[in-house]
């Protein structure tokens, strides 16, 4: 091959990976970003329901089991759809725990 057949193939290598790094590293920065603000707001949740058990002087079955569900879902770690599932159910029992408090 001949010195600027050479080029033109490494020149075009080179722009097409820039080119796919900047589309792969913006969207795997999103999914990272949205994975932690849904834990974060998993974590948040499951800790009001624990205060809010904590203060409840009644025992709640259901609360206790959609809690325990909650916490078992944030124990395996998972992507955004678990922690939205973990909040649901931490938002639910803390909704159960409020009602009889």
């Amino acid at each position: 091959m001949s010195p600027p057949l050479l080029v033109w193939l490494a020149g075009g290598v080179l722009l097409l990976g820039a080119g796919f790094l900047t589309t792969v590293l913006p969207r795997r920065r999103s999914r990272e970003r949205e994975r932690r603000v849904a834990w974060s707001a998993a974590r948040a949740a499951i800790d009001s329901a624990e205060v809010s058990r904590d203060a409840t002087t009644e025992r709640v079955p259901e609360a206790e089991r959609l809690l325990t569900r909650a916490e078992l879902i944030a124990a395996e770690r998972g992507g955004p759809t678990a922690a939205r599932a973990a909040a649901d159910y931490a938002r639910r029992a803390d909704q159960l725990w409020r009602g009889h408090g």
